[in-house]
């Protein structure tokens, strides 16, 4: 019973991977499931099962490093909230921005300091804010899905010191996720906001 359990949970994990919006953690979890699943197939003696999985465990690290390794040719441009592109790309993804930013208000988003990411010619990032002096006051900082990893926050951030800024600062509504990536990109609370220095 235990061995079978095994083998459920390790293709559960496989399955599980196959719903993943970011690359990253679909790479993850795959392997997770493959190394389960090939500890089952050899205790079990399913050579054959044992060997995709154990391929399978190759290819994904394989991927792992490259996703981790390679830097994405990230692009920044500055923008203005009247841009048919960026109303574009706040309509489109109205449903997942109000999902992490439940205060925005994409319809009166009137802010002086917008910046979109693009990877490869496609708009995967945007930050709409407002200056005050050196700080810039974040209401929107979004990516889609599959650029999750941080990376557009860090490339665009690296980029906010050539417009003048070295602090950003986060008032709005958290969402728990939302949080959650404040926290990771190393924001501190003060006076009852969410504070980052980005100077270089």
């Amino acid at each position: 019973m235990i061995i079978e359990i095994i083998g459920y949970i390790g293709s559960a994990l496989v399955v599980v991977s196959m719903l993943m919006s970011s690359i990253l953690r679909l790479r993850i979890i795959n392997t997770f499931g493959s190394i389960i699943s090939c500890c089952y197939a050899l205790i079990v003696g399913a050579m054959p099962l044992a060997l995709m999985n154990a391929c399978l465990i190759i290819i994904n690290l394989y991927n792992l490093y490259k996703l981790t390794k390679s830097k994405k040719p990230y692009d920044m441009a500055v923008c203005s909230t009247d841009d048919s592109l960026v109303r574009y790309f706040l309509d489109y993804n109205r449903d997942d921005i109000l999902s992490f930013f439940p205060g925005f208000d994409i319809e009166k988003a009137k802010d002086d300091d917008v910046y979109a990411v693009m990877c490869e010619g496609d708009t995967v990032g945007m930050l709409l804010g407002r200056r005050e002096g050196k700080i810039l006051d974040i209401d929107l900082d979004y990516s889609k899905a599959a650029y999750r990893d941080l990376s557009v926050a860090k490339y665009l951030y690296s980029r906010l010191p050539e417009s003048g800024i070295n602090r950003v600062r986060f008032r709005g509504v958290l969402s728990d996720s939302h949080k959650e990536y404040l926290q990771k990109m190393g924001y501190t609370e003060e006076d009852g906001a969410w504070m980052l220095h980005v100077e270089h």
